[in-house]
């Protein structure tokens, strides 16, 4: 069993049956009463996130997680497909349930799933990524860095974003895939 004191964020825990992964937690000793735990928990079958507040040292069963390395080949619009490196195996997990990361993926790209309790989960992509611009307005004389102002943009991967006005097609450019927001010139 797994308890409270041993919470760290992004590992998983279950929940009345429930995997949730540790988003972030909080330790709370107030003045008066019992101490508790606040954290933020992800459901890994939908991803929705909750608030959750826990008595400090309630005990929770361990859940077993795996990663294991894949290429992502294609979506059909309902599945993603993936065929794992070592033994060619082809997989599909439900688009719904890795949308967020599904935006950032190349085809062909070497990614990182997720395996709960022997099951594909999610994929776990790095904090950034280099992605080509694929449209976007062209930039016009003075759009400088110091400017200021976005314009939209599409990558390489469909996904939409903001970037500087002195971003052109063809630019690499370095986006956050946890906020999804441009970072810097690649």
């Amino acid at each position: 069993m797994i308890s409270t004191n041993q919470f760290r964020n992004g590992s998983h825990i279950d929940v009345d049956g429930t995997i949730y992964k540790i988003v972030e937690f909080q330790h709370v000793k107030p003045g008066k009463g019992g101490a508790f735990v606040r954290t933020k928990l992800r459901r890994a079958s939908d991803g929705a996130v909750i608030d959750r507040t826990f008595r400090a040292g309630e005990k929770f069963r361990p859940v077993r997680t795996e990663v294991r390395r894949m290429q992502f080949l294609y979506r059909d619009g309902a599945d993603a497909h993936f065929m794992d490196s070592a033994s060619y195996e082809q997989l599909t997990i439900p688009e719904t349930s890795i949308g967020g990361a599904l935006r950032w993926m190349k085809d062909s790209e070497e990614v990182e799933v997720l395996y709960i309790d022997d099951a594909p989960a999610d994929v776990q992509l790095p904090s950034a990524l280099d992605l080509a611009v694929t449209e976007t307005e062209p930039g016009l004389r003075g759009d400088t860095a110091s400017g200021g102002g976005n314009k939209p943009a599409v990558l390489e991967t469909g996904a939409r974003v903001q970037v500087p006005l002195f971003i052109n097609i063809g630019d690499v450019v370095r986006v956050d895939t946890r906020t999804g927001e441009y970072v810097s010139r690649a």
